[in-house]
């Protein structure tokens, strides 16, 4: 194994004896060996031969007469690939001031460093602060920083989306948002598009320092490079835009915040209370609106928001409080509402999914499925086989799935069986051997209510496009969080879903009861004569157990006259 060395010339300067030191750094003075000695220490014999700057053809050589592994090998040996491996651990580390030697040192003995190599350096430079505190010891991490920016430049290393935004969190942490949110522009420059974490260190900038249309600036720029906007960013221009009195622009960031987070942390939550309570928040609003205007806005936008502006004067009363289950607030009395889907969202979403299965599964497999799905559906629900046989037991049964499938036909409105979807290993070995378990499977399946996936397929995809395409109900205890259904997205598919999930509870009577839908939209809501609703989401709300089971607080916003 080949390693770098530390070096034994005795030399002054930043890396001899660092003058700063972070929580998550540790720095120690180093020792350092005469140029000629060091770049015997660099690699191996069999790798002194090769340049510096062209490790990676060694792969590329087609007229190379060696074997692919060995020229795999001779590439992670040479000086490039031995720096990148030591530069990844210090990464891991937190490790600035052994990164900062190793730079050094592969500078002295010419080693070409690429863009990987900066971007760790950088990153590691922008990593020790969260800009809390400014001292000499951080201002000069942060030197070091830009120093090895500009080197970059010098070395013509051509920078990327991870340069810039590195870059732009030192400026940050300098408390420059100015410089962050230029540097975000030149990316344009380099033909870099820039990501949501691009615009963090300007926005969060911008916003720290009550800067509100610089703030405005970075957001428009957002949406020019069609860069969507989460809590974090929102609940940051909400917070600044009630600090500065912009009515106008809290306005429209609870309506994003409705749009895109639907219920909010606890911190936003904080931010919402305190600009309802506020004094301009009383003094803004007209009392004496168009209601029909109010009432077109609610019908065209499905119900639950008008977006006429604020309704009514005088102070807000504020509490948090809880709905019934008919979604009847217990403070003020109003009843929320199911807000629509549109049909054709439905269809499109359909169609994104099958999209999405076909290019993860085997393709003529979900062809099938979608074949067989124009044969024997639609149906009134569709069930989760997998999750609900091992719901809150160790064991998988049958019967319990049997028992559920009984509850679905019963309260259906034709009366139909529900699809059950399996895997082709739960029909065919281990309990389903069992004569009950068997006469239960064929009963399913000449009734064309079961469908097994094949051998190994993703059952998730079947279940999901079933209850899409069929525009019913889906019983499952799944989450639906991990990374296949964070490719649908955050815009349709949690509507979707709380309008069209059934989750199993355990019963005393039956042993397991189903838990429909609410009745009511769980999201932010503003109702036509200006009362505003907003469901926060804790941290312990987060756990599926607790989500579904403990009432849900909301902030009732009304006007004190009402």
């Amino acid at each position: 194994m080949v390693c770098i060395p530390r070096l034994n010339v005795q030399t002054s300067g930043i890396l001899q004896n660092p003058p700063f030191k972070t929580k998550r750094l540790h720095y120690t003075s180093h020792q350092y060996r005469p140029k000629s000695q060091l770049k015997k220490s660099f690699s191996v014999e069999r790798t002194a031969k090769l340049s510096t700057n062209s490790g990676e053809a060694l792969l590329q050589n087609p007229k190379d007469s060696r074997t692919r592994r060995s020229r795999k090998k001779e590439l992670r040996e040479t000086p490039e690939m031995i720096l990148r491996v030591k530069l990844d651990q210090c990464s891991k580390n937190g490790d600035l001031a052994e990164a900062l030697r190793l730079y050094n040192e592969a500078k002295m003995l010419d080693v070409k460093l690429n863009v990987h190599h900066y971007n760790v350096l950088l990153y590691l430079c922008s990593a020790g602060s969260d800009g809390s505190e400014e001292d000499e010891l951080d201002l000069a991490r942060l030197e070091k920083g830009f120093k090895i920016f500009k080197q970059m430049s010098i070395d013509k290393v051509e920078p990327n989306e991870a340069t810039f935004t590195n870059v732009s969190r030192l400026a940050a942490a300098k408390e420059d948002p100015d410089l962050a949110f230029d540097l975000i522009k030149k990316m344009k420059d380099h033909g870099i598009g820039p990501k949501l974490r691009s615009y963090g260190p300007a926005l969060f900038g911008f916003c720290k320092k009550g800067m509100a249309d610089k703030a405005y600036e970075v957001d428009s720029h957002m949406v020019d490079n069609e860069v969507l906007a989460e809590e974090p960013e929102l609940s940051s221009l909400l917070k600044v835009s009630s600090e500065v009195n912009r009515e106008e622009k809290v306005y429209e960031i609870l309506h994003r915040l409705r749009a895109t987070v639907r219920q909010v942390s606890e911190e936003t939550a904080a931010t919402v209370e305190e600009w309802f309570k506020s004094k301009r928040a009383g003094e803004v609003g007209v009392e004496n609106w168009d209601v029909g205007k109010v009432v077109k806005g609610i019908v065209k936008g499905g119900g639950g928001w008008h977006g006429q502006g604020w309704l009514g004067k005088g102070d807000w009363r504020v509490v948090r409080t809880t709905m019934n289950e008919m979604g009847v607030c217990q403070s003020c009395g109003e009843k929320l509402v199911c807000i629509d889907i549109d049909p054709k969202e439905t269809e499109n979403f359909a169609r994104s999914l099958a999209e999405l299965a076909s290019k993860r599964e085997a393709k003529t497999g979900f062809l099938q499925f979608q074949e067989w799905l124009q044969r024997h559906g639609p149906f009134d629900a569709v069930v989760d086989g997998a999750n609900v046989g091992l719901a809150y037991q160790r064991n998988f049964s049958f019967s319990q799935i049997a028992r559920v499938v009984n509850q679905l036909r019963r309260i259906s409105p034709s009366k139909k069986l529900p699809l059950v979807v399996l895997h082709k290993n739960r029909v065919t070995g281990g309990p389903a051997q069992h004569p009950n378990n068997r006469k239960l499977l064929e009963g399913w399946k000449n009734a064309g209510a079961l469908y097994a996936t094949p051998v190994g397929s993703n059952d998730d995809w079947y279940w999901l496009y079933a209850a899409v395409s069929s525009k019913c109900l889906l019983v499952t205890n799944d989450e639906m969080r991990d990374h296949l259904f964070n490719l649908l997205g955050n815009s349709f598919f949690p509507r979707w879903k709380e309008k069209h999930q059934v989750r199993l509870r355990p019963s005393a009577a039956d042993g397991m009861s189903l838990q429909m839908p609410p009745p009511y939209s769980i999201v932010i809501q503003e109702s036509e004569t200006g009362r505003w609703h907003i469901p926060s989401a804790t941290r312990e709300e987060e756990d599926v157990d607790t989500i579904t089971t403990t009432p849900r607080r909301w902030i009732c916003a009304t006007r004190g006259k009402q």
